[in-house]
């Protein structure tokens, strides 16, 4: 490889750089329903598995709830979902998906696959990619918990 210390040779900048790419993909396409990427995050995470904690929630998306809380709270104001507190214990917040979110579930998901599609990324190329990245994300995890 060439100079290791040039900027188009960092790992972290390509990644950097489509990550970015691929919020304002998702930006323009969750445009229609008044969504953002975090947000979508969310629906899909809800999607999965409806009824989570909140920090059960921030977990799995890997967010704080000082973050998380006030997404929360605009997706409950669009009807998106509703927050319940227990009963049981009034410190836990359960996350609970209201009807648009199902009933929007798969126009949503059709215009990220319709977007996605328009890249040219094909099933197989996105297939090792999610492996390769999914790999990746392991090796930075592993180091961190090292270095903490």
């Amino acid at each position: 490889m060439e100079d290791f210390t040039l900027l188009k040779n960092q790992l972290c900048f390509a990644v950097y750089e489509t990550a970015s790419e691929f919020n304002k993909l998702y930006t323009s396409a969750l445009q229609p329903y008044c969504l953002t990427y975090p947000q979508y995050l969310v629906l899909l995470a809800l999607w999965e598995k409806d009824g989570v904690t909140v920090k059960d929630l921030g977990e799995k998306l890997s967010l704080g709830t000082g973050t998380l809380t006030p997404m929360l709270t605009r997706m409950e104001a669009n009807g998106w979902l509703r927050k319940e507190r227990s009963k049981a214990d009034e410190r836990r917040v359960y996350i609970h998906l209201e009807t648009k979110a199902l009933e929007e579930k798969q126009a949503i998901t059709k215009t990220i696959s319709k977007k996605i599609q328009s890249c040219h990324i094909e099933l197989e190329e996105y297939e090792q990619l999610m492996e390769r990245l999914n790999h990746l994300h392991s090796k930075l995890k592993n180091e961190n918990n090292i270095i903490n």
